[in-house]
């Protein structure tokens, strides 16, 4: 039993040797300007898996998957990725290209790096999809434009009734407030009385 296990572990270091040569066209070659320590390494063959897992939807890569070889010490080093179906399978290169274009903006992001600083060697930096809004801005407008025509009639319509409500009323209240004054003796548009009246038609008996 231990001498099947120790040639499955001989036969998967072979496989993994051969498979990281560099003369094999799957390798990816990713250089850095910092030392990375085993946590970010981990954190880039996640972030790797998440890209795959992405881009070929049904396939579940796990960080398994994402092999790093001849790591140096210039800080780069080739990596390769398996089929989760077959770890002795090779994902083709033209595949984690396409996957690393389409979620290089979320790797970078995750190690706070550029396309300048995290940099994958023949793989031409692309632009960040633009954000698309779920309501289009114009229409954002419109509703406000709107809303403040409407309110704005509202408000004209309210203060007209209350005007007309409000006209009788004080119609009312000046009727009451000149027979008032006349009762009391203090309105000018009184009743004049003839009999003392200067023009001799009127005085005369």
């Amino acid at each position: 039993m231990l001498d099947k296990i120790l040639f499955l572990l001989c036969l998967a270091s072979a496989l993994a040797d051969e498979r990281c040569m560099p003369a094999g066209r799957d390798l990816m070659l990713l250089m850095l300007q910092y030392v990375w320590n085993e946590n970010e390494m981990f954190l880039f063959r996640a972030s790797l898996a998440f890209a795959m897992r992405n881009h070929m939807n049904g396939q579940q890569f796990e960080v398994s998957n994402i092999i790093v070889c001849n790591e140096t010490m210039r800080v780069s080093f080739w990596f390769i990725v398996t089929s989760p179906l077959d770890t002795s399978q090779l994902i083709d290169q033209e595949n984690v290209e396409a996957a690393i274009r389409q979620s290089r903006n979320r790797i970078n992001s995750a190690f706070l790096l550029t396309d300048k600083t995290l940099e994958f060697v023949d793989i031409l930096p692309t632009l960040a999809t633009l954000y698309t809004h779920p309501t289009p801005p114009w229409l954002i407008v419109f509703g406000v434009v709107m809303g403040a025509v409407s309110a704005g009639i509202i408000i004209m319509l309210v203060s007209s009734v209350v005007q007309k409500k409000r006209k009788p009323q004080d119609e009312d209240d000046d009727e009451e407030t000149r027979v008032k004054t006349v009762e009391n003796g203090d309105a000018h548009d009184g009743i004049h009385n003839m009999s003392f009246s200067e023009d001799e038609r009127f005085t005369k008996m």
